[in-house]
């Protein structure tokens, strides 16, 4: 069974994704890790999101695996635990570029409907439900206020000791948003036959039951 589970940045995929898999003892797909690793690696590299040859060298020569249990996914980039390197600001203002650009898209798609292969799968991102399992068993799009998915990333900054205002997250959110949407690659779109499911006051429990009663239908 594959669960897919679209939405844009900050309407709280992978904290729901990683618990539903955890309860359903399913394998837990961060497909967005990935495209942060690889986002990551470029920038340390100054590979530039442009240079489609380099970027296309770079995304196959990076070896990626999951370790742990959810909730506690950790993602390793050529043996390094970049977990918590790929969650920096940097890194979030950058993804949206390079992650629409088909030399990345493409060669991680393969990876993750390889990871997938014969397991009970949750799996969140943006074009999960459009593009990597087009026939997933359940399908839900994700989605919630700007202002609470901006309130959701200042927790998560802070954590990391980052400040930064709700104006300027509501404006980064803003523009992730429009970049996702419009690109000419796999663009964030809720696929034919989705849930639509707004988080919006909800709590991280009332999510996770939400999802998994859909299992159970």
């Amino acid at each position: 069974m594959v669960v897919a589970i679209d939405g844009p940045a900050g309407s709280g995929k992978s904290s729901t994704a990683k618990a539903v898999a955890a309860k359903l003892g399913a394998v837990y797909l961060d497909t967005g890790a990935m495209y942060r690793a690889v986002t990551l690696k470029a920038l340390r590299l100054g590979v530039p999101y442009t240079d489609d040859e380099a970027l296309s060298a770079v995304t196959r020569e990076t070896e990626m695996i999951f370790e742990g249990a959810p909730p506690d996914i950790r993602i390793v980039m050529d043996g390094e635990d970049v977990s918590a390197a790929i969650r920096s600001d940097e890194v979030t203002k950058n993804v949206s570029d390079y992650c629409a650009r088909d030399a990345v898209r493409t060669s991680l798609v393969d990876q993750q409907r390889k990871i997938a292969a014969g397991h009970t799968v949750v799996c969140e991102g943006r074009d999960i439900c459009t593009v990597v399992f087009p026939n997933a068993d359940i399908k839900i799009y994700m989605t919630a206020s700007v202002e609470e998915r901006a309130k959701r990333r200042q927790k998560d900054f802070a954590a990391m000791g980052i400040n930064k205002s709700l104006k300027e997250l509501i404006a980064d959110i803003e523009t992730r948003d429009r970049k996702d949407s419009t690109r000419s690659n796999s663009p964030l779109t809720k696929a034919e036959g989705a849930v639509e499911m707004d988080t919006t006051g909800m709590t991280l429990d009332e999510q996770i039951d939400f999802i998994v009663a859909l299992t159970k239908m």
